[in-house]
């Protein structure tokens, strides 16, 4: 993503005494930093579309479960109603023989109830006997089963009492012995498998209430969810899990994608910061595990491998093209001085021609200086080098060390610098910074005005203001602090010409001095920001990340 503009304008203080630059909107995104404005940032955002899925994964599921178990419980009723329908005609069936049945009948109905049962429907019969003169039948209070069609062991019928005892199936059906009571219990079998309850039709007769409990072990029946909720059948569990599979696999794709990007991400840190050095430890290659972005790993590691390629050859080429160059205008401006001896004195115009050659060779000089620090700069934001810098102990050295040029012109320095300010920075770039922005208040201040430096820590950020006392900057130039080689300072004003005299090419000013505070803070991920101060003259302010 293309970096969000820097609001900041402001004096440039650097060696150079000038103010210069102005603000520069990168990239020509929008405010929320990507085309097209914060929604399509949030549409193309990964993390984005990973939640927008797993919401998707979690509502699909519930909303066609809803569905397919509305439909299961139609299938149930359907089921339940021909089941029921079924006991009803049996019972019709078995009614003429029960009417004549008595207890020495009772042997004989299991013979009788083959007669309707096959392979799928089972039944059996029940019995609550009316307590008769002179014969009380085992309890006649209670249900007793006294034939089944086909055979049904002991144990497999005492539990299917039970059930029926206590889903209170009995107790209803012996209150009236009327009503055909429709059923749905899953039961398991001694010798393996299910058997589903599917209805009891009671039978009233002289000898008694009968009850016909009929049963199905039929695959339409079982396979169902009669018995048991919905999401425990074969069907539901088999969907579930391909669901989950195809789920999980989905979300491992992009989480994979997703972990290999911050891999990359956390890489990227560690190289701009320094945490890996050039000998190759760490590689996008080496920490991807994607195959199929292998060649974008590949990719970038070249494009590290050029870019510091690249710096290194931008500070090999400032150094040798500045002593290439510094050597024949030294050789030059020791040349002038034996000519301008030997002259007469009175031959003015001889003079003034060597005082231009002697300008034309300092500011020669400067422009030299000035390519040897333009090329630094570009080479700084190649590769701009970091580690940890105490930001407290240089401020406070670095103020300290300007005691001379204030009481030179008469001015006062107020500083509040809190202790334990840790960035990742490089300590030279910082210097120079520093030393843009203090000389630069300095400069502009009028005499017995005071100059102030703070530092202090807000939150996860360091933040180092410079102000001073002077003119401020025209609000119509404001725009333009920050731009290179703008520089609108007024003759006279700069640096003594004592500190000047020490470097000459510091003697010309090119209006690059605000211009590489501000590349020089972004590429260490900060901002810089200047402004009018509403009593009276100008306030830098740079953030930088707390290491």
């Amino acid at each position: 993503m293309a970096l969000l503009p820097i609001e900041a304008h402001g004096p440039d203080g650097g060696p150079d005494g000038v103010r210069d630059g102005a603000e520069l909107t990168k990239g020509g995104f929008s405010v929320a930093g990507f085309p097209g404005g914060r929604l399509r940032w949030l549409w193309h955002s990964l993390a984005s579309r990973l939640a927008l899925l797993t919401i998707v994964f979690l509502a699909v599921p519930v909303l066609i479960y809803d569905q397919f178990q509305r439909a299961d419980t139609t299938t149930q009723t359907l089921l339940l109603q021909s089941a029921q329908r079924q006991g009803e005609l049996i019972a019709r069936a078995l009614e003429p023989d029960l009417s004549r049945a008595n207890r020495a009948a009772l042997p004989q109905l299991g013979s009788i109830l083959r007669r309707f049962a096959d392979g799928n429907t089972r039944l059996k019969l029940l019995v609550r006997p009316r307590v008769l003169a002179g014969n009380n039948l085992m309890g006649s209070d209670g249900f007793y089963y006294v034939a089944a069609a086909p055979s049904v062991p002991t144990d497999d019928l005492d539990a299917e009492r039970h059930q029926l005892l206590e889903q209170g199936v009995l107790d209803r059906l012996g209150a009236s012995c009327a009503g055909n009571e429709p059923l749905a219990l899953r039961l398991p079998r001694s010798s393996g498998g299910y058997e589903i309850l599917t209805s009891v039709t009671p039978i009233n007769t002289a000898f008694g209430c009968w009850a016909l409990v009929t049963s199905h072990t039929a695959g339409g029946y079982l396979e169902s969810s009669l018995g048991r909720p919905y999401w425990s059948t074969p069907v539901v569990q088999a969907a579930a899990m391909i669901y989950i599979v195809m789920a999980a696999l989905v979300m491992a794709v992009l989480l994979g994608v997703w972990r290999n990007l911050h891999r990359f991400g956390d890489l990227a840190r560690d190289i701009v910061s320094g945490g890996i050095g050039e000998s190759g430890q760490g590689s996008f290659t080496n920490r991807n595990t994607v195959p199929e972005l292998s060649g974008v790993a590949e990719d970038f590691d070249r494009l590290v491998d050029t870019l510091r390629e690249s710096a290194r050859s931008l500070r090999r080429a400032a150094e040798d093209n500045a002593h290439a160059y510094k050597t024949p205008i030294a050789v030059i401006r020791q040349s002038v001085e034996p000519l301008r001896r030997s002259l007469p004195a009175e031959d003015n115009r001889s003079q003034r021609a060597l005082t231009m050659i002697e300008k034309s060779v300092d500011k020669l000089d400067g422009l030299v200086s000035f390519g040897r620090r333009m090329d630094e700069a570009a080479a700084d934001l190649l590769v701009p080098p970091r580690r940890r810098v105490d930001l407290s102990d240089l401020v406070e050295r670095m103020a300290g060390g300007y005691t001379s040029l204030l009481a030179e012109r008469q001015l006062h320095m107020r500083s509040r610098i809190e202790s334990g300010v840790v960035v990742r920075a490089s300590e030279d770039i910082l210097e120079t910074v520093i030393e843009n922005l203090v000389e630069n208040a300095v400069s502009f201040s009028p005499p017995d005005g005071t100059v102030s430096v703070r530092l202090s820590r807000n939150g996860a950020w360091a933040e180092l203001v410079v102000e001073d006392e002077g003119p401020g900057v025209d609000p119509a130039n404001l725009p333009r602090i920050f731009e290179r080689y703008f520089s609108q300072r007024e003759p006279g004003r700069g640096m003594p010409e004592d500190a000047a005299a020490q470097n000459q090419a510091e003697a010309t000013h090119f209006g690059i001095g605000l211009w590489i505070v501000r590349r020089n803070i972004e590429a260490f991920g900060g901002k810089v920001r200047a402004e009018n101060r509403s009593t009276g003259g100008f306030r830098m302010t740079v953030t930088l990340a707390v290491a």
